[in-house]
This record gives structure tokens, C-alpha cells and sequence, in this order.
């Protein structure tokens, strides 16, 4: 694969804010000074311990240690490898990549999921040209989407709502001219392939017909499948032509219970005492788009899931739950509850009035944006709902009947980590039960029979220091002083054998290979090291390393410290050895007494000696 040139590379990251980059995944607050902080991306977490700083342009977690720069983020949080990250941040920020040898890849040296992403959004545009087009597919459409659906068109361009002809519309036959490959087509999830003969255009029969395609984008806003919506277009050989909504089936970019429909678009509408609302279905959540409740969102077809609660912990820690009120929509909340406890979600559910069934779509339809402020009056707490769903009639209950709901409503609290939050759920339900007359803390008491406790919380974050720990070898302390005092490489190049330096671990490999390239006048400073680190771990050390400006009183004190005890390390092994064999040296011994003990005496010497760098004493 053609290389790219790092000075492409340098001007990538000196043009893209590192800051614009996370923010398309993590929801960034000021941290002080020009920093950031959220939710890291990489672990669940409650409390944020992701830090970026954009003037630096690297980002680190405090709780899982993840460290990089711009593209190792995009490499870790998108699965790319590193010229796939270079290439998928110039496509979206309008940077231009440059290779040493060509024009760049092939397509067929592009990763499968990037293939298919591209393939998407070029299906995604026809079905939406259809939708718009004069034909009669198109008409139907667009009247079943305004007249049946009551949506107006300025949604469908928002949304690219899109629709498949009920014949075969030439999908197949645009792609195959794109010269997409055969395993992009196969796994794309858009053709039943048929496997006779050679493949081709007649091996691919459309998934869609006669349906209203509805784009689902990940939360970066890329395509990654379809729902279809059945109408009175829809073939009658149409495999599953009874279902009123098929999705794409799970693809190399697509996993259904990883992702919620319009959360590309909500989670930049969420903040404080705009939480995010999850209803039942796609047409759902755009009318609530549609009449201003922009934070709106729909599981994918199937029940939520605790991926995609983590997910949205990562933006809000509120989530509003608009269901049916009918026992499947009562069920779907209560599976719902303990995930979003675990995940450190504040959960309320929406209902209305006299708990009648109710269409979110026909209901914001009529009533608009003042439904959901009619609706937020009347919502319940966790407590409440679990009290309403398990003992509707806490009057009328027997001290039995008492005992099983609480321990089903103490099996939901106990998934909550926060001891805070659990005492202020036992503190709730006492309340809710008031009927019985129970204090606080036999509730409390009785909660800690049924439930273990929760795991102790994370310590904070300590300050940036010379490292400390199992990690922290010589070669780590010079490291970390080279790449802040870079004055000092040149001088330590001098000072240091390179036969001292343990090459065992990242650490070592990384000081010696930056060590070579300053003696031989190659180093291309510390902001561009790009091409001199090999594997993932050098750059998140190098990136850890760099993120913060480590308290060091003295580095030319660090430094000889380093130094005397990699002299330790490298010579007291072999004195070790000399004074053995002169120990056991015997008459018939074919050790030479004389030299041993004149390298002993030259080693000794050395080990005596003032180390540090050329021109410091130290």
C-alpha cells in the first residue's frame, strides 16, 4: 500500500482540532485552562477521567490509561488501521492526502468497513433520488410520506428518507459499476446473493421492495443500514412481506444493540434539563424531530440494550422513557431499569394521563412540543414506576405480598453502583409505602439482607509526575525527560551506552530508537514522531508521556539518576560474577586469577566514577 508522506501527516494534525474529533463521540466539558474532559470512550465509567487537550492535540484517561492523538483515536474508536484513520479524517475535514509512490490505494486495498460505509451512503442518496424522482414510485411515495404519514418533505431531506422500487431499480448494477468488491456486496446487507454461476449483477437480488427506506446513521452520522417500512408498494413475494418495518441484518458495521436511531443528532441537543427521550420506534423519534424535541431517539427494532446505555452515558446522565403503557411497554421499562442503574443513568418515565395507550407519533402530531411539557408533569421516578408495575395496591397488600415486591424492587436498585444512589432509592421506596408505616432504615436494613454492597469508588486522578511503580524503569524516566527537556537528547545520545538500555519493553525500544536518530542528527522533534513509532503501544506511551508536563525539579539530576542505575544494572551483574568464580578459584582452576581481578578493578572503578551528561555535573 502506498505510504503517506509524513509531511501530510504533520499538516493534518496542525489543521484538525483534536477537540472537533472526540466531540463527534464524547461530550466535552472545560476541565480548566484550555482543557477537556467526559466520559472516556474506551471503559464505562460514571465520573469523566477523559482528558484532551487540543493545544497539544493528544488525549489521556486517567481511569484506563488509553492515551493517543487525533488519528489513534479515530484507529481505536472506528477499527481502522493507521492509513485508514489518515485517510477517513481528510475525507471529513477537507484535507487532502498525499502518498509517496502513486495516487494512493486501490479499492481494493481499502479495509471492508470502509467499503461498505461508502457503499451506503451511496445507496442511502438513491433511494432518496427515488423518493424525489418523477416516477410513480416516487409519487406514491412522497404522497403515502405527506398525506399518510402526515411528515412534511423538509423532514425527508433532513432525514434522507428514501424508497426501493418493488422491481429491481439498478442498485445493484450502480455498484457493481463503482467496481465495489464482491465481499463488500455480500456483506453490505442491502442483496440476497444467489450462489450459481459466476457473481454478478444476476447474483444480486435487492433485500428492499416497494418499501420507505429510512437511513440509520451510527452516532458519528455515517450510514450503517436501512429500515423499510412496508406499503401497499410492497411485492408479494417480498420474503418477509408481513412485517410492517425489516432492518438491515447485522453487518461488519452494523450490530443492531449497538446503536439507537437519531443519536448522531440528539446528543447535541442534550444538556441540562434536555435529557435524552427514548421512544419505540425510527418514525417515533422524527416526529418528535420534527416538532422541535430534538433529543429524541428509538432502539433498533428490538429491546435496548446495555451497550447502548453506556452509549448515551457518554453525552447525558438523564434518560427519559416514553413506552406504551401496555404490559409489553410496561416489561420493556422494567428490562430496561437495571441496565440504565448499572450504567449510571437517572431514568424517569413519561405517561399519560389515566395510562392510556398512547401513539407518540399521533400524539406530538396533534398536540406538538406542548405534549412532552404536558407529559414531563406527570412522569415517574424509578420508585414510583417499580411501585406502580409491582404493587399497584400497597393498601391492600399483606405483609407477604409486602415482602415479594420489595425483593424484585431491591433486585433493580442493587444494580445501581452508586452508593448514594441506592440510599436515595431505599429513601424513595419508604416513601412510596408510606401506608405501611416503615421507617427509612428498616427498609435500609432490609435492602442490605437481600443485596450485597457496591464496588468502593474510583480514586481521582493523581498529578503528573516522574513515574512511579512496576512501569517506571530508568529507560521510562529518561524517556519522559528526553521528550520534555529535548535540549538533553544530544548530550545523553553521548553519555549513554546503547548496550545498556533494556530493549525488552516499549519504554527501552522507544529510547533507544529516539537516542540513534539524535546521533545521527535525524530527530524530527517531539510533535512529529509519527513515522519513527511502530505499534499502538508506542504511540499511547509516547502520547501518556506527552499529555501532561511532568513535575521535575532537576531533569539533569533525573537524568544522571537514570543513568547511575542503568551503569548499576549493566555492570554489577558481571562484578557479581567475577567475585564467584575468584571465590572458588582452586590450583587446578583454568580461571585467569590476574585478569579477573584487573577487570574487577576496572569495573569497580567505573561504578565509582560522577556519571551524567557531558558538561553538568552531577
Amino acid at each position: 500500500m502506498p505510504s503517506i508522506k509524513p509531511t501530510c501527516i504533520r499538516d493534518l494534525k496542525m489543521r484538525i482540532n483534536l477537540a472537533d474529533v472526540v466531540s463527534r463521540v464524547v461530550t466535552l466539558r472545560k476541565a480548566g485552562g484550555a482543557r477537556l474532559k467526559g466520559l472516556c470512550p474506551f471503559h464505562n465509567e460514571k465520573t469523566p477521567s477523559f482528558h484532551v487537550d487540543p493545544d497539544k492535540g493528544f488525549y489521556k484517561c486517567f481511569g484506563c490509561g488509553k492515551a493517543g492523538d487525533i488519528i489513534s483515536f479515530v484507529r481505536e474508536t472506528e477499527q481502522l488501521n493507521f492509513a485508514e484513520a489518515i485517510e477517513a479524517l481528510g475525507q471529513r475535514f477537507g484535507v487532502p492526502i498525499e502518498y509517496e509512490v502513486g495516487a494512493g490505494p486501490s479499492r481494493e486495498e481499502r479495509s471492508l468497513r470502509q467499503e461498505i460505509f461508502e457503499l451506503h451512503e451511496l445507496a442511502a442518496d438513491h433511494f432518496h433520488q427515488a423518493l424525489r424522482g418523477k416516477s410513480p414510485v416516487g409519487e406514491f411515495m412522497r404522497t403515502y410520506w405527506t398525506d399518510k404519514r402526515r411528515f412534511a418533505m423538509e423532514i425527508a431531506e433532513e432525514f434522507k428518507i428514501g424508497a426501493a422500487a418493488p422491481t429491481d431499480d439498478g442498485l445493484a448494477a450502480m455498484l457493481l459499476k463503482r467496481r465495489f468488491s464482491e465481499d463488500a456486496l455480500r456483506q453490505c446487507g442491502l442483496f440476497f446473493v444467489r450462489e450459481s454461476g459466476l457473481f454478478g449483477l444476476g447474483s444480486l437480488r435487492p433485500r428492499f421492495r416497494g418499501r420507505l427506506m429510512i437511513p440509520i446513521r451510527d452516532h458519528q452520522g455515517r450510514v450503517v443500514a436501512f429500515t423499510a417500512r412496508q406499503t401497499d408498494l410492497t411485492p408479494e413475494d417480498d420474503p418477509a412481506r408481513e412485517a410492517k418495518y425489516v432492518n438491515s441484518p447485522e453487518t461488519p458495521i452494523f450490530t443492531k444493540g449497538n446503536l439507537l436511531f437519531n443519536l448522531d443528532r440528539a446528543r447535541t441537543a442534550v444538556g441540562d434539563d434536555r435529557p435524552f427521550v427514548v421512544v419505540e420506534g425510527q418514525l417515533d423519534a422524527i416526529r418528535c424531530w420534527s416538532v422541535g424535541l430534538k433529543t429524541a431517539i428509538a432502539p433498533q427494532g428490538t429491546s435496548i440494550t446495555e451497550s447502548q446505555l453506556v452509549l448515551l452515558r457518554r453525552y447525558s446522565h438523564q434518560v427519559e422513557c416514553f413506552f406504551d403503557s401496555d404490559t409489553a411497554g410496561q416489561k420493556a421499562a422494567l428490562r430496561l431499569l437495571p441496565m440504565a442503574l448499572r450504567a449510571g443513568l437517572e431514568v424517569r418515565f413519561l405517561r399519560s394521563a389515566g395510562d392510556g395507550k398512547v401513539d407518540p407519533d399521533v400524539l406530538f402530531l396533534e398536540r406538538g412540543l406542548d405534549a412532552y411539557t404536558h407529559l414531563r408533569t406527570e412522569a415517574l421516578s424509578i420508585v414510583e414506576f417499580l411501585r406502580r408495575y409491582i404493587l399497584p395496591e400497597p393498601q391492600s397488600a399483606t405483609p407477604e405480598q409486602l415482602s415479594r415486591a420489595l425483593k424484585q424492587v431491591y433486585e433493580v436498585i442493587s444494580a445501581a453502583e452508586s452508593e448514594v444512589m441506592r440510599r436515595r432509592l431505599i429513601g424513595e421506596l419508604s416513601t412510596s409505602v408510606r401506608a405501611f408505616r416503615i421507617t427509612p432504615d428498616v427498609f435500609e436494613r432490609d435492602f442490605l439482607k437481600h443485596t450485597p454492597t457496591g464496588p468502593a469508588p474510583a480514586s481521582p486522578p493523581s498529578a503528573p509526575v516522574v513515574p512511579t511503580g512496576p512501569s517506571a524503569t530508568p529507560e521510562h524516566h529518561l524517556l519522559l525527560v528526553l521528550l520534555h527537556n529535548e535540549a538533553l537528547g544530544k548530550p545523553l545520545s553521548h553519555a549513554l551506552p546503547h548496550d545498556w538500555i533494556d530493549t525488552s519493553h516499549p519504554a527501552g525500544v522507544l529510547l533507544h530508537r529516539f537516542l540513534g536518530e539524535i546521533e545521527h542528527d535525524n530527530w524530527p522533534g517531539r510533535d512529529h514522531l509519527d513515522p519513527l513509532l511502530e505499534t499502538g503501544e508506542e504511540r499511547t506511551l509516547v502520547a501518556s508521556l506527552l499529555f501532561d508536563t511532568p513535575v521535575i525539579d532537576d531533569p539533569h539530576k533525573v537524568v544522571g539518576e537514570g543513568l547511575r542505575q542503568l551503569r548499576s544494572r549493566a555492570l554489577e551483574p558481571r562484578l557479581r560474577k567475577i567475585e564467584l568464580d575468584l571465590a572458588s578459584h582452586g590450583a587446578d582452576s583454568d580461571v585467569d586469577a590476574i585478569s579477573l581481578i584487573k577487570e574487577r578493578s576496572d569495573l569497580q572503578r567505573q561504578l565509582r566514577q560522577p556519571i551524567g551528561l557531558p558538561g553538568v555535573g552531577l
